[in-house]
């Protein structure tokens, strides 16, 4: 297992992006959290099998319907025992 953070930038906020965010995690059994960030952005905090963190990267540059991303940006993070499922804080 795995665990990165993700900051995604453009028009992000606003979007329904945080709840898409979820759905897309739960689909790929990861585990984590989604906030909206004060610099516009949207924090992503995620953990699980480097695949599914992969794939997971890869649809966070489409979002929903309304949002436009201009860039994903994945820092490693550590691995926290105490998430077990993925929440919008």
């Amino acid at each position: 297992m795995i665990a990165i953070h993700i900051s995604v930038y453009g028009e992000v906020q606003s979007t329904g992006f945080r709840s898409w965010a979820k759905e897309q995690a739960q689909k790929f059994s990861l585990s984590g959290w989604t906030r909206k960030a004060s610099d516009g952005s949207i924090e992503i905090f995620v953990q699980g099998e480097e695949k599914k963190i992969n794939d997971f990267i890869s649809v966070c540059w489409d979002g929903p319907n309304m949002a436009f991303t201009d860039e994903v940006l994945v820092k490693d993070a550590k691995l926290e025992d105490s998430i077990s499922s993925f929440e919008i804080l």
